[in-house]
């Protein structure tokens, strides 16, 4: 069986490569306005002489620092509101069995408001080294985060080690 085929190729010549028949080039076309159907379609008309200031535009944020990227990351798995195995390529060594330790008691886990990160501040060891601290609260209760982050031949920060703060009195019971 034969297939036929209806169009028949156009001869293209042999000196240029194929080319979009469509001249247009893509988002060349204004976007399509909608329809106005009412006076309440319209948005609110702005006088030119309302003495607007001009702002700057947005420069681009300054990279997020390891240490709170960290603070982050370790206040979720401490939490709850994420699983251990979260934080596996970011740890070394003991530290993941510490994380793990630690996450089963979830000592940063509270009712009521979600715990965040309120401070956090660091020591410089050595070269390619941080231990940090971090305070994280949680309504009117302040607890303790502390870590280490070594940078890697990869250049990649990682944790080495975690410990957080005493249980309050009250919840070691419970």
């Amino acid at each position: 069986m034969n297939k036929v085929m209806n169009r028949t190729a156009q001869p293209r010549p042999r000196h240029c490569p194929p080319t979009r028949r469509d001249t247009r080039r893509p988002g060349g076309a204004p976007p399509r306005k909608p329809a106005v159907r009412s006076m309440r379609d319209l948005p609110p008309a702005v006088p030119r002489n309302a003495g607007t200031a001009r702002t700057a535009p947005e420069t681009a944020r300054p990279p997020v620092r390891p240490t709170d990227l960290f603070a982050e990351r370790l206040l979720a798995v401490l939490s709850g509101q994420r699983p251990v195995h979260w934080m596996l390529r970011h740890t070394v060594g003991r530290a993941y069995d510490d994380l793990t330790r630690l996450a089963e008691r979830r000592p940063l886990r509270t009712r009521g408001s979600r715990p965040v990160v309120q401070d956090i501040g660091y020591y410089v060891p050595g070269e390619g080294a941080l231990e940090v601290f971090a305070r994280i609260a949680a309504g009117d209760r302040l607890r303790a985060l502390a870590f280490r982050l070594e940078l890697g031949q990869d250049l990649r920060w990682r944790c080495t080690a975690v410990e957080t703060g005493p249980r309050p009195a009250a919840a070691q019971g419970t």
